[in-house]
């Protein structure tokens, strides 16, 4: 199925989940990090947010997240602005991976997860069956049912990584959005969790929107890609339209030859080095 079959058929669902933003403008200090961004959030697809460190792609993110208060500008889910909506209803509908986590001193792994129903659990509403699946299909997609009974503070980074994308799967949202969801994590688990997000994506309809650093792996695992540069959007859509030698070197600084993946067929890049017969043989 193409972007747009699936974009086509997310249409066509009653309570489809939506996100954009309007002239949005974010920063931390005096001067600006993101300038007047007006993006839609293609539904029912992933998307990946690149660019050099420092762009504002991890800063687009918690503004869409409603971690930071725009300095003008909006971010409206499903019509409404997000910072008009209660925080319960919020995360109901979003789930949020920031970069860097904080786990409460002591707690387990599975008390680390169940915090992903805390939305759905009402005045009067107890824990449930329910739960008690969300969870377990949470610890299992993310290999981490093992890890269940231990101390968060006990485990390594790339776990650590593992269990707090558990948490934010066991939320059950229609949206995921994502800051460098394979921080800390080995080659092998980083294929596992982009595959467990994609899968999410085809078999659920899950939107997932996430910050990466590694343009290849976001070139083969996204539907939509945007690029930033310096703030602002340089360029998005199709990997395969938007991955181009130019736009390496205009957003990374680096020159590069982008030829098609020999797996998938997405663009993928080779830096090129500036004295290649000191290279190893």
């Amino acid at each position: 199925m193409t972007l747009t079959d699936r974009a086509k058929a997310a249409d066509s669902v009653e309570a489809f989940t939506s996100l954009e933003t309007e002239g949005l403008t974010l920063g931390y200090g005096e001067e600006p990090v993101v300038h007047d961004l007006t993006v839609s959030v293609p539904q029912g697809v992933v998307t990946s947010i690149v660019g050099a460190n420092g762009c504002g792609k991890s800063t687009l993110l918690r503004g869409m997240a409603r971690l930071l208060t725009p300095r003008s500008g909006k971010v409206l889910l499903n019509g409404s602005d997000i910072h008009g909506l209660a925080t319960r209803d919020v995360a109901r509908i979003v789930g949020l991976l920031p970069q860097n986590p904080v786990a409460p001193e002591g707690i387990t792994v599975a008390d680390l997860v169940g915090r992903g129903r805390y939305p759905h659990q009402g005045w009067f509403r107890r824990w449930t069956a329910e739960d008690d699946r969300a969870v377990q299909d949470a610890l299992t997609a993310t290999d981490t049912l093992d890890l269940a009974e231990r101390s968060v503070d006990e485990l390594s980074g790339g776990q650590r990584q593992r269990v707090w994308i558990a948490m934010t799967l066991a939320q059950r949202t229609d949206l995921l959005l994502l800051d460098e969801p394979t921080t800390f994590l080995d080659i092998a688990h980083q294929v596992e969790v982009l595959d467990l997000l994609l899968e999410l994506n085809r078999t659920q309809g899950t939107t997932v929107v996430m910050v990466l650093h590694d343009l290849n792996l976001a070139a083969r695992y996204s539907d939509h890609l945007v690029a930033m540069r310096e703030g602002r959007i340089y360029a998005s859509g199709r990997p395969r339209d938007v991955v181009t030698e130019d736009l390496v070197r205009d957003v990374f600084g680096l020159s590069a030859k982008v030829y098609p993946d020999p797996v998938a067929g997405t663009p993928s890049l080779s830096p090129l080095v500036r004295n290649p017969e000191h290279l190893p043989t």
